[in-house]
């Protein structure tokens, strides 16, 4: 393995950690909607069957698909060279393996009924209001006491979260702790938490933020930073590997509603978990949290209006 800040080029194939290389399956689903333009009006017929139902399109055969589309057979052929494939053969394997990655987000949305036109305005709200509900049903108030306790005690904290929500939760950690005098910063970059963890000492503190409990860089990093015997609070999933991986877990799970188009209702409940983290170190810290909130917004005010705050009248 190369040192930190090496200017070595990887290995074409592989990733710098010398793992296999990564298969990549091709997004044929794309490729037929990029080039539709460029297509015969009788090709254009034989993508319209295929992306009005992908799976049928999987399992059809030639001759069926053809039939549906009101082409010949050699017609479906040329459509299926005509977007980078072999043939009919080729252009369904590829295809398979698009709905096996993608199929969730094939799927038409749930039809919801609303009175104000929008159907997806009660399952927005219902959601975070379930998420909420299982993050107080689900989260152990002893757990997140211990868990406040090694925040407390840190000689520094350090957050880890990768993706779009756990990457905005890390940072959204890092806003809350660090009012109360609490020395945290956020890692969303994977080269920079194995590098954080790797200067981490006994009586620093990792928070690791992971919807999934699987996210692999995440959990590697957590397991550096217990080799150099930093403690380490997971914010994830129960029952993963990213749990198992620290010394403390606060865990919630959320089933998630059907809509791709919904952003994921978990958020809320690791949110609050957060929040709940936050208020339980300011607790422990008790007069130095008091007094480092009171600076910020002593000085705070000072910025908004332009002068130091008037004392208070008889």
């Amino acid at each position: 393995m190369t040192e930190a800040g090496s200017q070595d080029e990887p290995v074409p194939g592989h990733d710098t950690e010398g793992r296999d290389p990564v298969r990549r399956i091709p997004d044929i689903i794309s490729l037929v909607k990029d080039s539709y333009s460029e297509l015969r009006p009788a090709e254009r017929r034989v993508a319209d069957v295929v992306l009005d139902d992908v799976k049928y399109a999987v399992d059809a055969s030639n001759a069926a698909l053809a039939q549906r589309a009101g082409v010949s057979e050699p017609t479906v052929t040329r459509f299926c060279r005509a977007i980078g494939c072999e043939g009919v053969r080729d252009f369904k394997l590829k295809l398979a393996q698009s709905l096996v990655v993608g199929a969730l987000y094939l799927a038409k949305s749930p039809s919801v009924s609303n009175d104000n036109g929008m159907p997806f305005w009660n399952a927005v709200f219902g959601e975070a209001r379930r998420a909420l509900q299982e993050a107080e049903r689900q989260l152990d108030p002893a757990q997140l006491q211990k868990a406040a306790e090694l925040i407390a005690k840190a000689r520094q904290v350090t957050v880890f979260g990768l993706g779009g929500s756990s990457s905005a939760l890390a940072q959204e950690t890092q806003y809350r702790l660090f009012r109360y005098g609490i020395s945290v910063s956020a890692q969303c970059d994977p080269y920079l938490m194995r590098m954080t963890a790797s200067t981490l000492k006994p009586g620093d503190l990792v928070i690791a933020i992971s919807a999934t409990g699987r996210t692999r860089e995440v959990i590697e990093a957590v397991e550096l930073a217990k080799h150099y015997r930093a403690n380490a609070i997971a914010v994830t999933a129960p029952d993963t590997e990213l749990a198992r991986a620290c010394d403390v877990r606060l865990t919630v799970a959320v089933p998630e509603y059907p809509d791709t188009l919904k952003p994921t209702a978990s958020r809320f409940a690791f949110l609050a978990a957060i929040d709940l983290l936050a208020v339980a170190s300011a607790y422990k810290l008790d007069g130095s949290a008091r007094e480092t909130v009171r600076r910020i917004k002593y000085n705070a005010q000072i910025h908004r209006t332009g002068k130091e705050m008037e004392p208070l009248g008889d």
